[in-house]
């Protein structure tokens, strides 16, 4: 983007158009404890050299972690041609365009994406993505209901991430749907097979791989749900897809709609955001679909263009029918993530998704071997598993942290039956020596506790 300064006379008759007496004013919105004020810990009157040096001596004194934390947003590697391409000035827009004929750009590669994920997913239709991976199952839930017609419950496994049941949760309380709690295997980590056999569901949710990391038996859980007349909702990791079955074919007849979180497609990890959510879904749910569909024609003149074919629930277009009022995408994230794709094709990704679990799964062997750490389920996962531990797990991440390594998620808050228990991830990003480092360390902090426990301390 290029950088166009003003003086002060420009802000002044920009102001003045607007009718505000000053830039704060325009900021008046946020509550001062929000605001971060002028940079006080660097000097006045520095060059733009010294400045960057000075940011990088602070970086370094700072360190970079070694991150094991999963928990939903995980860390690739992302080729730098990604963010590269993706901040050229032709995509760099936060929204998809409202008029088709404003960019032939924009509107390929939305198609592009979109082809892309429901390749990926084995699903016949995507969208243009939504606002994250929460709020994408949130409307996936809405679709399942606009769609049974004769059920308001759906049901809702305890192995779905617990953020994306509480945002599903705050969006459908007051529209008299009711989601009910699925228990998991204490043994395997997955879905109960002792589900309700009489009520009637919307859906079934079924994540794949669960919150654990743990595969669930998706063939035997989809089938069961289309016996009872539910639909199914598919809760993906979009790299999982390059190894294990797509949604697009769990039992007899697939899955019937399929959301995620799409930041492990090229979105680097950042306090949380902006990422966005996917969603695919069949044929025949395609109007109850929140979001825009990109279609590909050819004109009077046989040449190619691209339009927007079907936005059948956006506010803009049918506001009374458009019960989601959801149309907002990740539109850069979106352009990354077909970048990402793109260049890293389906044997790229297959190869990514093949070293995380391979990682993991060293990782597992390693802190098998350590006195005071346990794998909680055995059976297949992918990315990130539950260990527990012999000393408190805040006390382990914390010591961890002081090490310079991000030790995982603490799971007492979520899921205290558990116990002491920590999830961990490896990723692609991580070599043997960091899986040896992190091993080291767990063993070190465990054996130290056992050997001199902590003094008792003054509150």
């Amino acid at each position: 983007m290029p950088f166009i300064p003003h003086t002060e006379e420009d802000i002044r008759a920009m102001l003045d158009s607007i009718g505000a007496e000053s830039i704060e004013n325009l900021f008046d919105e946020i509550p001062a404890a929000l605001r971060s004020g002028k940079l006080t810990r660097v000097p006045e009157g520095m060059s733009e050299m010294e400045v960057s040096r000075l940011m990088q001596d602070r970086a370094e004194t700072d360190g970079r972690y070694l991150n094991f934390i999963g928990a939903g947003a995980y860390e690739h590697h992302i080729p730098a041609a990604v963010w590269q391409i993706t901040t050229r000035g032709e995509f760099y827009s936060a929204y998809t365009p409202y008029q088709a004929e404003a960019s032939q750009g924009t509107l390929q590669l939305i198609y592009e994406y979109q082809t892309m994920m429901a390749s990926l997913t084995g699903m016949d239709v995507s969208n243009a993505s939504l606002y994250d991976g929460a709020s994408a199952l949130a409307e996936a839930v809405l679709m399942a209901v606009r769609s049974h017609k004769s059920s308001r419950r759906i049901l809702m496994p305890k192995t779905v991430h617990p953020n994306y049941r509480k945002v599903v949760q705050v969006t459908v309380k007051n529209q008299g749907i009711e989601l009910v709690e699925v228990d998991y295997d204490a043994k395997l980590g997955t879905i109960s097979t002792d589900l309700n056999d009489d009520a009637d569901f919307a859906a079934l949710v079924i994540p794949q791989p669960n919150f654990f990391g743990n595969l669930e038996e998706v063939d035997v859980l989809t089938d069961w749900a289309h016996s009872k007349g539910s639909l199914v909702i598919g809760v993906v990791n979009p790299m999982s897809l390059a190894l294990i079955t797509p949604p697009g074919e769990w039992g007899s007849n697939g899955a019937d709609i399929v959301v995620g979180e799409g930041q492990p497609l090229g979105a680097p990890l950042a306090s949380g955001g902006p990422y966005y959510g996917f969603m695919a879904c069949k044929t025949a749910l395609v109007r109850q679909m929140p979001g825009r569909i990109v279609g590909r024609t050819v004109d009077l003149e046989g040449k190619q263009g691209f339009t927007l074919t079907l936005q059948a629930r956006e506010q803009h277009i049918r506001r009374s029918k458009a019960t989601s009022n959801i149309c907002t995408n990740q539109g850069l994230v979106v352009t990354a993530s077909t970048i990402f794709m793109s260049l890293l094709g389906p044997d790229g990704l297959e190869r990514v998704a093949a070293s995380c679990h391979a990682n993991t799964l060293a990782l597992l062997d390693m802190l098998a071997k350590i006195e005071g750490v346990e794998q909680v389920f055995p059976g297949p996962n992918f990315h990130e598993a539950v260990i527990r531990v012999s000393s408190p797990a805040a006390d382990i991440l914390r010591a961890l942290r002081a090490q310079g390594i991000l030790g995982g998620y603490d799971l007492s808050a979520d899921y205290p039956e558990l116990g002491q228990a920590i999830l961990v991830c490896a990723t692609e990003t991580k070599t043997d020596g960091d899986l040896q480092r992190y091993a080291e360390q767990m063993e070190r902090i465990l054996s130290k506790r056992r050997e001199a426990p902590p003094c008792a301390y003054k509150s």
